[in-house]
């Protein structure tokens, strides 16, 4: 059945967001910082691994323009991002959550505000929807083999355990962008996967994991950076991986 890998992933990252949400309340404040910060450094370390994996494989290609694209990508993205302020739709969508959130009980004690219940929401979909295992998986997931994104869903699902426990309930909400992004493509599969070649998959990778490094720095306090309008980036890189590829 083209979709089923789809839906398990949903299944697993809600599942995960509720085991993280009881785990979390469990642990002191003491604690729940240096989560926070050991979350940081998984995160940046997984947008560093991104990155410089889709260059190698870009030069390993033959590929001349992969930093000008990076370069380009982020830039234009960010500028469309600006225009169409991301940043605050973002915001106005984490006061959202919390209404609906907190409307149930289990939910409604787990605390935070705006910006962290944002901040789990993005950081959740880039991680879930942002990667060559997200956009192969779900072409074959479409054409009837969900074998990567069983693959998929269970890692995500570990990583909703730890994400929920620092970030809350915004990290259960990534399940929309995963519907979306990975149903869109599953359901599309036929008429997307000519398009969706390797130069395309690789630059969007590319791009994907520097806006996940940039999460990483503010999960550890280090800089906070307008990820949200920085997020059309990613597709401009599949645009120009394209034309370039």
């Amino acid at each position: 059945m083209p979709g089923i890998g789809v839906i398990v992933n949903v299944a697993t990252v809600l599942a995960g967001t509720a085991i993280g949400l009881v785990f979390g309340r469990l642990i002191a404040e003491r604690f729940r910082k240096i989560a926070f910060v050991a979350l940081g450094l998984s995160t940046f370390s997984i947008g560093s691994v991104m990155v410089i994996g889709g260059l190698m494989k870009a030069d390993a290609a033959g590929s001349k323009y992969a930093v000008l694209v990076l370069v380009v990508s982020l830039v234009v993205g960010g500028l469309l991002g600006e225009a169409i302020g991301i940043e605050a739709w973002l915001t106005r969508f984490g006061q959202w959550l919390r209404k609906v959130a907190y409307r149930i009980p289990f939910f409604a004690a787990s605390g935070g505000g705006e910006h962290q219940m944002v901040e789990g929401f993005v950081a959740a979909s880039l991680l879930y929807c942002v990667g060559t295992m997200t956009i192969i998986g779900s072409l074959q997931d479409g054409l009837g083999s969900p074998n990567l994104l069983y693959l998929k869903a269970l890692l995500d699902g570990i990583a909703s355990v730890a994400l929920a426990s620092a970030l809350g309930i915004g990290v259960g909400f990534s399940v929309i962008p995963i519907l979306i992004v990975q149903g869109g493509i599953a359901l599309g599969a036929h008429w997307l996967q000519p398009f969706l070649t390797e130069p395309v998959v690789r630059e969007m990778s590319t791009v994907g994991g520097t806006l996940i490094l940039a999460i990483g720095l503010d999960l550890m306090d280090i800089k906070r950076l307008p990820v949200g309008n920085l997020m059309p980036a990613v597709f401009v890189a599949g645009l120009l991986g394209a034309f370039f590829g």
